[in-house]
């Protein structure tokens, strides 16, 4: 189960879309800003990548093989900790886990101690770029075409 701690920020900003759109108005902001959001939404899926670093708690199974977390690219992984069956958390020693970050983005986790325990809280970090200005120009240009279509529509 993959949980965002925090939403990311835009990776295209309400003026751009405004200026792309000839608006300048405020009245329609929060339409706009939704559509931003919703176009970033669709671009993440396409691309099977999250757009703007933001922190993530992933629960993986303790199976002893190696598990590759659900978002990606994973620029770092905070911590582990053990979930007992009540679902209470406690951190583990650096011993009792293994984790990897490979050239693609994934980021990987398993366990390397048997015990009662059946699963792990990761936390980690996951984006390409710290901020919108980050990102490849044509991503941010596809999701203000894609906003801006949507308003349209």
């Amino acid at each position: 189960m993959l949980a965002q701690e925090e939403s990311g920020a835009l990776a295209a900003s309400l003026d751009e879309l405004k200026a792309y759109l000839r608006i300048e108005t405020e009245g329609e902001d929060a339409v706009l800003a939704g559509l931003l959001r919703s176009a970033v939404t669709l671009c993440e899926q396409f691309v099977g990548q999250w757009l703007i670093v933001r922190g993530a708690r992933e629960i993986v199974a303790v199976t002893g093989e190696w598990q590759r977390l659900g978002a990606r690219p994973v620029v770092a992984i905070e911590g582990v900790e053990a979930v007992d069956g009540e679902g209470v958390m406690q951190p583990l020693p650096v011993d009792a886990y293994a984790i990897d970050i490979d050239a693609a983005g994934d980021g990987w986790v398993r366990s390397t101690r048997a015990d009662e325990r059946r699963r792990l809280a990761v936390r980690y970090r996951a984006g390409m770029a710290a901020e919108m200005n980050g990102l490849p120009q044509a991503l941010r240009q596809g999701i203000l075409r894609l906003a801006a279509e949507h308003f349209i529509a």
